[in-house]
């Protein structure tokens, strides 16, 4: 089978003739002004999922970190390789964003992959490790759940899973000093991939609830 690679070439070729050249005067400033992005965004790696596209980003305007699940590890202060931890550190005490999203979405492949058994091999070790940060979020889905259709179960464990990457992000002192000064607002939100729409968590009411509301509503 070919590889993909030669489409995301064309992609790029696009890129260069087209989108740089309306734009070119928009990068140099960004290489000349620094970034200054307006908040930080924490997604799912999924390719389905891309914050610039269903945020209409531009460029300079998103810190954006992404991983499997959209999770973020409890703060551990041992000096180790940690990606999601440092861009944290970055966003908040280096680049002094406003806000951090935590963008989970529907279909999630690490939230199904929480109720498969996975056979551990050197492939997939840190794979596994991973998912671990997902258990919380399986455990209350199974309790508030437990007996409904997998599909009820998994979307709730999605959206569950959100609230609990937010709790784990206050763990960082950084975080939790300027969200206590005033200077940092978090955000969890949901994406449904199939509808296009975006639910945010309300704290107060302790539910999700549209971020707007659709055309035509």
């Amino acid at each position: 089978m070919d590889s993909n690679i030669k489409e995301i070439i064309k992609g790029y070729s696009n890129f260069q003739s087209v989108k740089f050249k309306k734009n070119e005067e928009r990068y140099k400033n960004l290489v000349d002004e620094g970034q200054n992005p307006k908040a930080l965004f924490i997604g799912c790696s999924d390719s389905r999922v891309v914050p610039d596209l269903i945020t209409g980003s531009n460029p300079g305007d998103l810190f954006i970190a992404r991983n499997i699940g959209n999770f973020v590890a409890p703060f551990n202060p041992k000096q180790d390789y940690h990606a999601t931890a440092s861009a944290i550190e970055y966003a908040v005490s280096v680049l002094e964003v406003s806000d951090i999203i935590i963008c989970g979405h529907s279909q999630c492949g690490a939230i199904a992959a929480l109720y498969k058994e996975i056979k551990p091999t050197d492939e997939n070790i840190h794979t596994i490790k991973w998912l671990e940060l997902g258990g919380n979020a399986k455990k209350t889905a199974l309790l508030a759940y437990r007996g409904k259709p997998q599909e009820e179960i998994l979307r709730y464990t999605e959206k569950v899973s959100i609230i609990f990457q937010l709790e784990n992000l206050l763990t960082y002192p950084a975080v939790k000093r300027r969200v206590d000064k005033g200077e940092l607002f978090l955000h969890g939100w949901y994406y449904d991939i199939k509808e296009g729409t975006i639910e945010y968590y309300n704290d107060e009411s302790y539910e999700f609830k549209k971020l707007i509301e659709k055309t035509g509503d």
